[in-house]
């Protein structure tokens, strides 16, 4: 049976309802968009912490990816790999990425860059005003 990866009413519902937990594409990784980052959360189990790889590529991709390459006790030394490429949203803070791998689950945070205003106090600002220059 094969399983689209793209659901018409995906934008519309949660993912455990448009894919039951025994549907789930292998490869499917969940995206959370808050108003302060981005989330990309993947089930990996039985994956080791040291195979896994998430990088970014040419501060446009995010890039998830593993490889593992079983020891060499079975006849036939067998790999599983998993490669996922992701557009990255504009506006986002490369600098302050992060990844964390707990339960079998990764979870990379890829935050929002937020435009930091500034203050002027009503008390700093001069009763009275000076013009500089005068327009031509």
């Amino acid at each position: 049976m094969e399983i689209p990866t793209f659901h018409p009413y995906q934008s519309l519902f949660p993912s455990h309802l448009i894919y039951p937990y025994h549907l789930v594409p292998e490869n499917y990784v969940h995206w959370t968009e808050t108003p302060e980052s981005h989330i990309f959360s993947a089930d990996l189990p039985g994956v080791r912490k040291e195979d896994i790889k998430v990088e970014v590529e040419d501060s446009v991709y995010l890039i998830i990816r593993t490889e593992r390459i079983e020891e060499e006790s079975t006849e036939q030394p067998s790999s599983r790999t998993f490669m996922r490429k992701f557009r990255l949203p504009g506006r986002v803070d490369i600098e302050r990425i992060s990844a964390g791998y707990e339960d079998g689950v990764l979870t990379v945070t890829v935050p929002r860059y937020l435009r930091r205003a500034f203050f002027i106090e009503p008390a700093d600002v001069p009763e009275r005003l000076e013009v500089l220059a005068r327009a031509a």
